[in-house]
């Protein structure tokens, strides 16, 4: 499938203004301090005089690559400038072999279940990027059911317990329509085990009024007490979404402004928001994407970015994971990190899920 092209026209840049832009992005992402153009000179050995590369980074402020805080400040990237850096200059930086061992010995501790493993990846980003790292639980449609246990808490009360297949617990009590007694919650526990084992967690409740249509006289009422416990059963998981390290955003430069730090904890604090920015960052499934934000998102935060990637469950986009920060980010060397993370989390839940 090919990459959709973002419907903002881009205007072409020349070789030289190509290499100027890739150096002024590199020196702030690294010192967040305005870039010079003695800087670019020194620090990136461009063979061009103070002068002309003046005039160049010039030349690219007026395309809107570039902006000048203050008169006699150097400059900074706009929103296009990084955009323009991710799709066109950004090479993905390789982890090294002793990096990818670090992580790998992170991840070889004994995670048992998908909460504490998606935890756990949330706060190893954070670790390695000293940003926000986040994590996705696997999709509805990915997460099956593995057992039942029903326990009688009173006359007509049960405790439901729901295993899926990642190791996960859903619970609840269940408020039956009518008492119900010891021997009639184990038929009713054997009869969910039995029918409904290895079913789409999602389907639950469908599958029991099919069921039910099918069944007569002892079943068929089994059936019923399955669909009024059920119908009460949360179908999708809580707290989707795991999330680390949001303090060290608060450390950034960028997010020292009392009004900026507050629109970047408000929108910490919605999740739904975060799983919308994740999904933008990652195109039609098609691996790692950058999402820088800008006004016209409607997303109530400005000046902040994502890098992303979704993971594999049996070779199925399942879920996503990714970095949060501002948009001076290393995006080189965080692509890697979410990349090979994101292939590792799915090869562990995919053996988890079995």
């Amino acid at each position: 499938m090919a990459k959709k092209k973002s419907q903002e026209e881009v205007p072409a840049l020349a070789e030289r203004e190509r290499e100027i832009l890739h150096a002024v992005v590199n020196s702030y992402i690294t010192t967040a301090e305005p870039v010079g153009s003695r800087t670019v000179v020194k620090r990136f050995n461009i063979d061009l005089s103070a002068a002309t590369v003046r005039n160049v980074m010039a030349d690219l402020e007026e395309l809107g690559y570039l902006q000048q805080v203050h008169t006699s400040s150097g400059r900074v990237p706009t929103d296009r400038g990084y955009r323009y850096y991710v799709s066109h200059l950004m090479h993905v930086q390789e982890l090294t072999v002793g990096e990818r061992r670090r992580i790998e010995r992170e991840f070889s501790r004994k995670l048992d279940d998908v909460d504490g493993l998606l935890r756990h990846t949330s706060h190893l980003l954070a670790l390695a990027s000293h940003q926000a790292g986040i994590a996705e639980a696997p999709d509805a449609s990915q997460t099956r059911v593995q057992r039942f246990e029903l326990v009688p808490v009173g006359e007509n009360r049960l405790a439901v317990l729901m295993v899926d297949n990642y190791g996960s617990v859903r619970s609840m009590m269940a408020q039956m329509s009518t008492p119900i007694e010891t021997y009639q919650v184990e038929q009713l526990n054997n009869f969910l085990n039995q029918n409904f084992m290895g079913l789409e967690v999602g389907a639950l409740a469908d599958s029991v009024r099919i069921r039910l249509g099918e069944v007569l006289g002892e079943q068929r009422d089994l059936a019923q007490r399955a669909l009024e416990t059920l119908d009460l059963m949360p179908q999708r998981r809580e707290n989707r979404l795991f999330l680390d390290g949001a303090v060290q955003l608060f450390e950034q430069p960028e997010f020292q402004r009392v009004e900026q730090a507050r629109e970047v904890f408000g929108l910490l604090e919605e999740h739904d928001r975060l799983i919308t920015l994740l999904r933008r960052a990652v195109v039609d499934g098609e691996g790692r994407t950058v999402f820088i934000s800008r006004q016209s998102d409607n997303l109530g935060v400005e000046g902040i970015c994502v890098v992303a990637s979704s993971y594999n469950v049996d070779g199925k986009p399942a879920g996503l994971i990714g970095v949060l920060g501002p948009q001076r980010m290393p995006y080189p060397k965080l692509t890697a990190l979410v990349e090979y993370t994101a292939g590792l989390v799915g090869r562990l839940l995919t053996k988890l899920g079995k």
